[in-house]
């Protein structure tokens, strides 16, 4: 059976390499992340990511407590270039070939993100990891990620979070929150969800490009829902049928 879909981008938060620890890097969490994707990409799918860097600093946080904004958000994306070599290297160690392009020139450790490379990376069945968001102050890693998957024309963007899917309330909290299955942009910004940034939302909308919000951390989920076309999570389309 042919995949789902043909080239992805995973959107992981940095928060969810914490696993059981309450700072820095899971290293159980970076490989069983790392299977999954593996499994993935062993079918022929083209795999991209991009993976923030809150669980070493926020830049938001950071403005809050006097720092200066621009200084922190540079901060934050030096941060996701850490979370990004370390998964690059969780990949390594399961054999998947990679690739680290960063916004922010750092050639010792990095390409440059040029998008014909980074595409032409994917075609080759590389792994590609988007690092130091867009390389600008005041953008997320969600609009990196949106930005990214935009630019190397991926099918969708999948974010796992530790929750399966988007709720009308925080599941966390109220234990009879509902989900939804799919759920139109428009209603998620109605509702005020909190699924993305709204700089990264309007991306998506502008560009048509599905969101599905999955949870990452239950073994298989990824791989259900890229290869074999389960729908898990909840899928924000643009436009219902």
């Amino acid at each position: 059976m042919a995949n789902k879909y043909k080239r992805i981008l995973l959107k992981l938060s940095g928060e969810a390499l914490l696993g059981e620890k309450g700072h820095g890097i899971d290293g159980d969490i970076l490989t069983q992340y790392a299977r999954e994707i593996k499994s993935v990409q062993e079918q022929g799918v083209e795999v991209s990511i991009v993976i923030g860097g809150g669980n070493i600093f926020r830049g938001v946080k950071g403005a809050t407590e006097g720092m200066d904004r621009v200084q922190g958000d540079y901060m934050g994306m030096l941060a996701t270039m850490i979370n990004s070599m370390a998964l690059q290297d969780a990949l390594e160690h399961q054999d998947v070939k990679t690739r680290l392009l960063s916004a922010i020139r750092m050639e010792a450790i990095a390409e440059p993100f040029i998008r014909r490379r980074a595409v032409r990376h994917l075609e080759k069945g590389r792994v590609v990891i988007f690092g130091a968001g867009t390389g600008n102050p005041y953008f997320t890693t969600d609009t990196a990620g949106a930005l990214r998957a935009i630019e190397v024309e991926a099918d969708v963007i999948l974010k796992g979070t530790r929750v399966d899917g988007i709720y009308d309330s925080d599941p966390e909290k109220n234990p009879d929150a509902t989900k939804f299955d799919t759920i139109t942009g428009d209603e998620v910004l109605t509702r005020r969800l909190n699924v993305m940034d709204l700089t990264a939302f309007t991306l998506c909308r502008e560009n048509n490009t599905p969101i599905i919000v999955f949870n990452m951390n239950t073994e298989g989920n990824f791989k259900k829902i890229v290869c074999d076309g389960e729908d898990l999570g909840t899928t924000v389309v643009w436009e219902l049928d």
